[in-house]
């Protein structure tokens, strides 16, 4: 839950009878919940007025994708991996030619390179 383990978990309720006593962490603990409550709501209504004011088509529209995690890894990542497991992989020549590297235009001895003034 929340990425806690027992031991954190313990710590917490220990600290919070700490924190409370033991008369008032009923009513904290009430309280806690009822304001998880009322904000999941909030959530909830606020997603369901984003997708009812931007009509009909955007219906497959989920407030997750905007974030830049969430974005990447279903429009781009998910795709590569697709891909990557549909596909059988094929297997490369052993031998292959190395790749020539284009020809470079080399500057003579005292050649100035070209001024480019839109560049400065």
């Amino acid at each position: 839950m929340f990425g806690l383990g027992w031991g954190e978990f313990a710590a917490l309720i220990v600290i919070a009878l700490l924190v409370f006593g033991p008369d008032k962490l009923p009513q904290a603990a009430s309280q806690a919940g009822r304001t998880l409550r009322n904000l999941r709501r909030m959530a909830t209504n606020a997603r369901d007025d984003l997708r009812a004011g931007l009509g009909p088509e955007f219906s497959n529209f989920d407030p997750a994708d905007l974030n830049p995690r969430t974005f990447v890894r279903k429009h781009l990542l998910d795709d590569i991996e697709d891909d990557w497991n549909n596909k059988p992989r094929e297997l490369e020549p052993a031998t292959t030619a190395p790749a020539t590297p284009d020809p470079v235009d080399e500057l003579g001895y005292g050649e100035l390179p070209p001024y480019d003034s839109e560049a400065t």
